[in-house]
């Protein structure tokens, strides 16, 4: 891909988790030359590669990659951030006359980068310390229903134990007296100014929960379990953001004696499909997104490949 318009354009692979977008992206990579940027929350951060899916080292060497594993687990990351990072990841790809494809579950992140999202003001500290000792005090369970009063449409979006994202939202009303779904649905401006083909990978929630199920299996038996203790001999506060990760939660009550094996493992597939259909129910109201099931790299290669000979839209 070099020049002219082809130099302004980028792929956008979306999806709930477990739809193999890791794998389509690295098909589409490597038929029109692409650079894969992480657009998935949990996947920054580097203490998980396992317990977040991030790609391995045979995948990373098949083509480029950008944003996975780059955070500490103690550190925080918005959707701002995110697209900033992302945005000068996918200019430096055009500038290489490489493809960018963006590809991820965090729907949130993606929409600030491709539609622009207004800029939030920063939270006093004062608030944040306010919140996270009420949390510490009664659980996140109690204030996600907090949240439900306060901002109903991201608390549904949000699983009860979430920490980070339930303290976020509320930081942000607190601060703002706006609730955080306000300020997402705020544009700050066009987006990124380029061509963008938007895909979707997806399956019904019946197919996808076994194959959630075996994922998970997979992921025990190749060494999450020692994979989270390391981490936590790096971070033992339960709070910091990475911990907050779906299967890195659950894996710390695992280390922590607070659930046996089997309780993990069947909270962790609980939480995992409870995120996908949130997930699915993000993108499924996106109408811009055309749709194929796990493994159709064919169909997704001749979308990209009409979509990059079309020119302008």
């Amino acid at each position: 891909m070099s020049g002219g318009d082809a130099a302004r354009t980028a792929i956008c692979l979306a999806g709930p988790t477990g739809t193999g977008k890791s794998a389509a992206a690295l098909h589409v990579a490597e038929v029109f030359g692409g650079v894969i940027i992480n657009a998935d929350s949990r996947q920054v951060y580097r203490d998980f590669p396992l317990i977040t899916a991030q790609p391995g080292r045979e995948e990373l060497a098949r083509c480029p990659h950008a944003l996975y594993g780059f955070l500490d687990t103690g550190e925080r990351i918005s959707a701002g951030r995110w697209a900033a990072l992302a945005g000068e990841a996918a200019r430096a790809a055009m500038e290489a006359g490489s493809l960018p494809i963006l590809t991820g579950g965090t729907g949130l992140y993606l929409r600030a980068l491709l539609d622009g999202v207004a800029d939030i003001p920063p939270v006093p500290e004062s608030i944040r310390s306010t919140l996270l000792r009420a949390c510490e005090a009664c659980g996140p369970a109690v204030m996600h229903e907090r949240l439900r009063n306060a901002d109903p449409a991201c608390a549904a979006r949000l699983h009860p134990n979430d920490r980070q994202r339930i303290l976020r939202a509320l930081e942000v009303y607190e601060s703002t007296g706006k609730p955080l779904s306000w300020w997402q649905a705020e544009r700050a401006g066009p987006g990124a100014p380029w061509r963008v083909l938007r895909l979707a990978l997806g399956l019904p929630l019946s197919e996808l929960t076994p194959i959630l199920a075996s994922r998970i299996d997979r992921m025990l038996e190749a060494g999450a379990a020692a994979e989270a203790e390391a981490a936590l001999s790096r971070c033992p506060d339960g709070t910091a953001p990475g911990w907050s990760g779906i299967g890195c939660a659950e894996l710390r009550a695992y280390l922590e004696g607070k659930l046996d094996m089997d309780a993990m493992r069947r909270r962790w597939l609980t939480n995992t499909r409870a995120y996908a259909k949130r997930q699915l129910t993000w993108f499924r109201a996106d109408a811009r997104l055309c749709w194929f099931r796990p493994a159709e790299h064919e169909a997704v290669e001749n979308a990209v490949m009409e979509f990059l000979g079309s020119g302008p839209a």
